[in-house]
């Protein structure tokens, strides 16, 4: 596995390159609370099948570091995808297909419905996708999400800037099944992304410009704007999700199909909950595989 980092914008992208050399590239962006190392059972797999992985960490987690120590600590949407927009083009793609994970897979459907061109497929792992600003969701998912309504509130900000590890703990333990895959070891590999300086900053910002209390950032509003007035996306999508994920409820997948005109897939993966990649990696690695198809078909 290379290690390495790229100017994209305003921040200074570390990512992990692994697979052939020459393999055909594959972006796969993690969630949140997490990092790259939730696609560790995955990416083996892809290279065996000669794909080659690009897994950068978001702005605010691990090594990722904004270039500007006085610049906006922006979370929403659209400033990440801005973010993996200027990555590609620094490393000089032009389209890839891209899977992801929780935030990850919310800006695989961003790319998808303002910026087709860039994506030739994607895979979005826990999240659903609908047309149009997101609004309250039903009262089982509205109590699901609590921990976005407590980042909304003062003292829960305040909280999650004192114990960004423990907040990302709390989730690790809420949102999936007890099971070997969430051991002491296991989350100890990830807090050093949750010590990021600028991680708690990045992670309010997403949840509370979401529902109010941030203000939007005028100068994603463009892109923000396009993905807002997309009607449905057309883009080849893979969604999977787990039937047993107590953060989003499955019931928020039901009837998804009708938003896509491309090919569209889903996989429920029983017993499963928020993190698939780290709970089921074979049974992910299949899915994406089948969705990919042969290297050289894209």
């Amino acid at each position: 596995m290379d290690v390495n980092s790229v100017t994209a914008g305003e921040v200074e992208v570390t990512y992990e390159a692994s697979g052939p050399d020459m393999g055909q590239p594959v972006l796969l962006l993690h969630g949140w609370p997490d990092d790259p190392r939730t696609f560790d059972g995955v990416v083996p797999v892809l290279n065996a099948a000669g794909w080659r992985t690009i897994v950068p960490s978001w702005r605010g987690c691990g090594p990722t570091r904004f270039l500007d120590p006085q610049a906006p600590r922006t979370g929403e949407p659209a400033a990440l995808a801005t973010d993996i927009l200027a990555f590609m083009d620094a490393l000089g793609f032009s389209r890839l297909p891209v899977v992801g994970h929780d935030w990850g897979g919310r800006v695989a459907y961003l790319l998808a419905a303002a910026r087709p061109q860039r994506v030739s497929s994607i895979a979005a792992l826990s999240v659903p996708w609908a047309p149009g600003r997101i609004g309250v969701p039903p009262l089982p998912q509205v109590r699901a999400f609590w921990y976005q309504w407590f980042m909304n509130t003062e003292p829960g900000a305040a909280f999650v800037r004192e114990n960004p590890v423990a907040f990302a703990r709390e989730q690790w333990v809420a949102w999936s099944p007890p099971g070997p895959w969430f051991t002491d070891d296991t989350f100890s590999t990830s807090v050093p992304s949750f010590q990021n300086p600028d991680w708690a900053a990045v992670t309010l910002n997403f949840y509370r410009s979401r529902w109010g209390a941030d203000a939007p950032d005028p100068r994603f509003a463009e892109l923000r704007q396009a993905a807002e007035q997309a009607g449905s996306i057309a883009v080849p999508t893979l969604v999977i999700n787990g039937a047993a994920d107590t953060c989003v409820l499955p019931a928020s997948f039901s009837g998804q199909e009708q938003h896509f005109t491309g090919s569209y897939r889903r996989v429920e993966l029983e017993g499963i909950g928020h993190f698939p990649t780290r709970e089921a990696p074979d049974a992910v690695a299949e899915a994406v595989l089948l969705h990919l198809g042969k290297v050289g078909e894209h």
